[in-house]
């Protein structure tokens, strides 16, 4: 399974409804508390990943002062398993089951009334149901309800011992009239428990890797990633369970030798012999983790990796965390992973950022994997393509999430995402509209009535020549002859300004 739409309501700033849309990698971009972070952590919290707790506080505060305290998080999956069991050893499909959503997905909504952090989760699936009161609101029913339907109404069903054959022959007997429409089941309630006991079991494994996820030396993780190895290792039931055999059996020959060693002592020395006594450790209390206090990850010339730059510690630490979810996806026999990875390029310099890119974007290519990111890094946007980014911006009283789409753009530039993302206003930027108008041959119109300054030109023979030109032209002399020194270099308002009036002109001159 993999997220194919988020949906988030009246969670912190997101105020009404955003729906977002995924793809293998993607990868949100925005300006700094702009709402990308918690994309990430509504996720945890509705896969109870464990990092994110839901918190009353994260309520928007608009919603809260006209009384909506609800928090509404929503995921729609596709690549879907085709067989499930919903009921014992009973073989069905979520499509059979009328368990999917109008476009085809398979949706799960969650809601928290947040009156408090221990408050209920309502979980609900929203499908295209059978309404029809006849045979509606069937995974509701117990099985001994649903024979008596079929009975009731002479309806055939060649296994009575199994409720998804028997909502199977209902539905089919009413197939003419089933009336669907997009209704929520609520899997919250007792009777559909089990089903929703089922399906959790299917849901993938999510994974979320904070940008302020420590790194320092006094980190234990950083110190000795294999620690938190060993510990993770040291819960298993079977190795626990092992391990209280050994344990069991060696106080148990501790305590013979003991035992017997204190008789022989008797025969020499009653007096000393019965002031003694075995002091033998409870097998609850052993610590075994000590046994492998000294496990580490060094490097060539055994330089410990909290010796290493930050980096590298961060380096190290997010493939650690890549391997312990992998470890858990394993252990819970999930057939899938979702990486959520904030900010990849801390700490990074330009060619790990982009050899971290490449590598998250072959992870995305494998079949069970999903990657998603949020970066504040131009770099890194331009490693990715079009179909991977989504611009989270403040879109008045509501939030968007803004995909990209290269036809869509003036001009299909990735230089054009970090604009809309970040307004980022470089002179590669500068370059590229200034070569698009004038590859359109619209130059002499762009030009045409906008105000001139005096630049020096620098000539061949040593000489200067003095022309009037538009800042445009001016900012993009300086950036292609930086060896002319006779002139103001351009301010970085100008530049942003120049941009600005070079994409009007694109929009209204497509």
């Amino acid at each position: 399974m993999k997220i194919s739409q988020v949906k988030i309501k009246n969670f912190r700033s997101y105020k009404d409804e955003t729906i977002i849309d995924f793809n293998n990698l993607t990868a949100f971009v925005g300006k700094n508390d702009i709402g990308k972070s918690t994309i990430l952590e509504a996720l945890d919290i509705f896969f109870e990943g464990g990092i994110i707790k839901i918190d009353p506080n994260d309520v928007n505060k608009e919603c809260e002062l006209s009384g909506d305290r609800e928090i509404q998080i929503a995921v729609a999956f596709e690549d879907c398993p085709q067989d499930l069991i919903l009921d014992t050893s009973n073989p069905t499909s979520l499509k059979e089951e009328y368990l999917l959503n109008k476009e085809g997905k398979f949706e799960i909504v969650k809601r928290y009334p947040s009156q408090s952090s221990k408050s209920k989760t309502n979980v609900f699936i929203r499908a295209n149901y059978p309404t029809n009161e006849k045979c509606g609101d069937l995974h509701s029913l117990k099985i001994t309800d649903l024979r008596k339907i079929a009975k009731e109404n002479g309806i055939e069903c060649s296994n009575l011992a199994k409720s998804a054959e028997i909502r199977k022959a209902i539905w089919n007997h009413y197939s003419q009239d089933l009336q669907l429409q997009e209704i929520e089941i609520d899997v919250s309630k007792e009777d559909a428990k089990s089903i929703w006991e089922q399906i959790e079991k299917e849901l993938p494994c999510y994974a979320l890797f904070q940008s302020d996820r420590s790194n320092s030396d006094k980190d234990d993780e950083v110190q000795n990633p294999l620690k938190s190895a060993v510990s993770q290792i040291f819960k298993s039931d079977k190795i626990s369970d092992q391990l209280t055999k050994i344990a069991s059996e060696v106080i148990k020959k501790l305590d013979e030798i003991t035992t017997l060693t204190l008789e022989k002592l008797k025969d020499m020395n009653p007096e000393i012999a019965t002031t003694l006594k075995p002091k033998l450790p409870k097998v609850e209390e052993l610590k075994w983790q000590d046994v492998f206090k000294n496990v580490s990850i060094s490097g060539d010339e055994d330089i410990p990796i909290n010796k290493r730059g930050s980096g590298v510690r961060r380096l190290i630490l997010l493939n650690f965390f890549r391997a312990e979810a992998e470890r858990i996806k394993k252990e819970q026999k999930k057939s899938s992973i979702i990486y959520a990875i904030e900010e990849p390029e801390t700490s990074q310099h330009q060619e790990h950022q982009r050899k971290l890119i490449e590598a998250f974007k072959e992870l995305a290519n494998q079949a069970g994997i999903q990657i998603i990111l949020t970066t504040h890094s131009p770099s890194i946007v331009k490693l990715l393509k079009f179909d991977n980014l989504r611009v989270v911006k403040n879109g008045g009283s509501k939030k968007e999430i803004v995909g990209i789409e290269e036809s869509a753009l003036p001009i299909p530039s990735l230089n054009e995402v970090n604009y809309l993302a970040f307004g980022e206003a470089d002179e590669e930027y500068h370059n590229e509209l200034y070569g698009y108008i004038e590859s359109r041959g619209n130059l002499s119109n762009y030009i045409q009535g906008k105000l001139k300054r005096n630049y020096i030109k620098a000539q061949k023979n040593g000489g200067t020549k003095a022309e009037t030109i538009t800042t445009t032209e001016y900012i993009r002399h300086q950036i292609h002859h930086p060896e002319n020194t006779h002139n103001i270099k351009f301010t970085p308002q100008e530049l942003q300004q120049s941009i600005q009036d070079m994409r009007a002109f694109i929009i209204a001159n497509p």
